[in-house]
């Protein structure tokens, strides 16, 4: 097939939002399909040069292009600017794509416009990776935000639980698919154990979209902020939060952007965590989503054990080895522990569960029966 992937590389150009767009590009062209990347959000990129927003898209348009040429992707993409300008491949070159195209997969919102060349593909579908916000925004009722969801054949959602009578989110009579994040395993394999490094995660302490709904992490961490006091492992937090008052409480504390800058500035930061220790967003845990982490995908597809709050993933995804689940500070205690009693089985397990639940070649596959059948 012939897919246009929509995403957001270039508007939060960070090495964990970018690996989300790579794996499922570079996932399809691995089952054969021809794909091109388009972002068309309506919205200027973040520079991180600049610690702002830009209507210059260089550094975004750079950013992208250094992202997918390692991959063979370098001549696949557009970008559109917020004045409709299009940088790297051109409108023309884009319509021409579209024209005999038989997919279209929008992920997290790479296109909030129905252009008629993206309109006119056959099946469309939309990838949720932001449970629970995502549905409340709906439910809301704005006119043009309810319009833009109806317009696609399927919806798909990274939160399990979603439209079940597990979870108490509104759907509005939409009907949203389980998926996963595809992660490309070989490309993660680890090059060395890290069985003497510190836990660790990548996390934002809250979010700037979705201010309506009290649902961030800090509430979350706010439950378990005295744990390194009461655990001999270590704890490094790459975050974009108050680190000085998590240095206080014995968390250590490393820049989110320095370690996110590119994928592979990540990917290392990933490959050099001994597992990863980590808390869901509020809304996430309190409406029983069921959302999994695509970063703590890649822990696991690394080798690295993870221990990650309950969002109500625990009923599908395997935990207890490789895979902890906690609600408590005193599951978490524990769920250290046993890290720690066996880390090379968790890790080998780790890896197990990634190749068997994740990896592109078996998460892709079922959303294309439903998406193209």
């Amino acid at each position: 097939m012939k897919i246009l992937f929509a995403g957001i590389i270039a508007r939060y150009p960070f090495g964990g939002v970018t690996w989300c767009s790579l794996m499922y590009l570079v996932g399809l062209r691995a089952l054969g399909h021809d794909v091109f990347y388009i972002e068309d959000t309506g919205e200027c990129i973040f520079d991180p040069e600049q610690n702002s927003r830009s209507e210059d898209p260089s550094y975004g348009t750079r950013y992208i292009h250094q992202a997918l040429e390692p991959f063979g992707l370098g001549d696949r993409w557009s970008f559109v600017n917020y004045d409709g300008t299009y940088h790297g491949a051109s409108r023309e070159r884009v319509r021409a794509f579209c024209a005999d195209a038989d997919l279209f997969v929008n992920l997290s919102g790479g296109s909030w416009f129905w252009r008629d060349e993206y309109a006119r593909i056959p099946r469309k579908v939309f990838v949720d990776s932001d449970p629970v916000f995502t549905q409340l925004a709906i439910a809301k009722g704005e006119g043009w935000y309810v319009d833009f969801f109806r317009r696609f054949d399927h919806l798909f959602t990274f939160g399990a639980n979603i439209g079940t009578p597990v979870s108490p989110v509104p759907v509005g009579g939409l009907t949203w698919h389980k998926t996963w994040q595809p992660v490309v395993t070989d490309l993660w394999r680890a090059p060395t154990s890290a069985s003497g490094a510190p836990f660790t995660t990548v996390m934002t302490w809250r979010i700037e979209s979705f201010a309506d709904v009290d649902g961030n992490k800090d509430r979350e961490f706010a439950r378990i902020l005295d744990l390194p006091s009461r655990a001999p492992q270590r704890f490094e937090l790459a975050v974009n939060g108050p680190r000085e008052l998590l240095r206080e409480h014995g968390w250590t504390t490393v820049d989110a952007m320095g370690v996110s800058r590119t994928p592979w500035d990540y990917r290392d930061f990933i490959h050099r965590s001994k597992a990863e220790f980590a808390v869901a967003k509020h809304a996430y845990v309190a409406n029983s989503s069921g959302w999994f982490s695509d970063r703590t995908e890649c822990y696991l597809a690394a080798g690295r054990p993870a221990l990650v709050q309950d969002t109500g993933w625990s009923a599908h995804l395997p935990a207890g080895a490789g895979l902890l689940a906690f609600s408590t500070v005193e599951e978490a205690l524990e769920g250290l522990r046993q890290i720690d009693g066996d880390y090379e089985l968790h890790a080998r397990l780790a890896r197990e569960i990634a190749c068997e639940h994740f990896d592109a070649s078996r998460v892709l596959p079922r959303l294309l029966d439903i998406a193209a059948p």
